[in-house]
């Protein structure tokens, strides 16, 4: 990398929602310039932006813009050193109630992306945020049993989690259009000799997560609990992820932008793993643990494209970038009630960390 190509701004899509203000956040401290590009629409989108700005001032840029605007999209790109593609419609619920909406966003806006790449910026490395809902339900009922408060998949093959090798299976708008958009990515590498990489990503947490009923599941767990407000499980509550500290995600996307030499056109999961998963009701009564009363639920009917088990694979990431998730979830879920409460709670609501695990 040349000292002009220094100069050049990181783009981030989607710069100002959770994910990517972490990235923005954990890029600008180590000198590189941002710029945090964002419809700013969802909700806390407009704080995060305020937050990047008090930290990092004119090292981070915040351009209003839309991915479906194929010219701001040019005119976003064209000087990027690097882009990193986070912007998206992130709810399987929104996919069903609007899909041509969910379409145009995921898919056609990152074709809107790989396609200013290729013709303004070709050389720019773009790392795309795909996600595990590509694989679909993957278990069926019959192949689940329960230990304790979780299922367990039967099928001694997902002992570690879930390998790229699994076949894809989308279900869901959601999935349909995320898959298009990781399978447009991976294939420009393969096609038009682009540096892409598709990263499919499970759950996300920690500060800066504004969760709601869906999307950001640990968070609204927590906040729910944090208002005193009710909290709604669909399914039995025995569903699995695995979770991973967003500090850790920035670290791995991070890793690799910087191997983009030898990673180019490949596809990763990226999660917690098997050590960092945890179901539904496990969160809830990690929760009562760490704040000293439990969220008042109730449960409604399975919702269409839950999966009943996932847990992410991460081997073939560890392997090709030297990464590994470093915050564990008996660390991560404290700094994430922590910020929660920081940020949400009525005056003395907070518990006493001797309470919190």
């Amino acid at each position: 990398m040349n000292a002009d190509d220094l100069n050049r701004p990181v783009l981030i899509t989607g710069g100002c929602g959770f994910i990517g203000c972490n990235l923005a956040d954990t890029l600008a401290k180590r000198g590189m310039p941002i710029v945090a590009f964002d419809n700013l629409s969802r909700a806390g989108v407009r704080e995060n932006a305020q937050w990047l700005k008090s930290r990092h001032g004119d090292l981070v840029s915040i351009v209003t813009g839309d991915i479906r605007d194929a010219i701001s999209v040019i005119e976003a790109v064209r000087g990027a050193r690097a882009v990193l593609h986070l912007a998206a419609q992130v709810a399987v619920t929104g996919s069903l109630q609007d899909p041509v909406d969910d379409f145009e966003i995921n898919a056609r806006g990152t074709l809107n992306v790989l396609e200013a790449i290729r013709a303004h910026n070709h050389s720019a490395p773009m790392i795309f945020a795909s996600t595990n809902k590509v694989y679909g339900r993957l278990v069926q009922d019959r192949d689940i049993h329960q230990i304790g408060r979780r299922h367990v998949p039967s099928d001694l093959r997902f002992a570690g989690g879930v390998d790229e090798d699994v076949p894809l299976d989308f279900y869901s708008p959601y999935g349909c259009s995320k898959g298009a958009a990781d399978q447009y990515v991976r294939d420009y590498a393969r096609v038009y000799g682009m540096n892409t990489v598709v990263l499919r990503m499970s759950c996300i947490y920690g500060p800066r997560q504004f969760g709601t009923e869906d999307q950001g599941w640990l968070a609204h767990f927590m906040l729910r609990s944090i208002l005193g407000e009710p909290l709604t499980i669909f399914g039995d509550g025995l569903q699995v992820r695995d979770a991973l500290h967003v500090s850790d995600a920035a670290e791995a996307w991070i890793a690799v932008l910087e191997n983009i030499s030898s990673v180019r056109g490949r596809v990763f999961n990226l999660g917690g793993g098997p050590e960092n998963a945890i179901s539904l009701l496990e969160l809830v009564d990690q929760i009562a643990m760490m704040r000293g009363v439990a969220p008042a639920l109730s449960f409604d009917a399975w919702r269409p494209g839950d999966q009943p088990w996932y847990v992410s694979g991460c081997d073939a990431l560890s392997s090709a970038v030297g990464w590994k998730p470093q915050i564990p979830l008996r660390e991560g879920l404290p700094s994430l009630l922590e910020w929660l409460e920081g940020r949400f709670a009525p005056t003395g609501a907070t518990m006493p960390k001797e309470l919190r695990i």
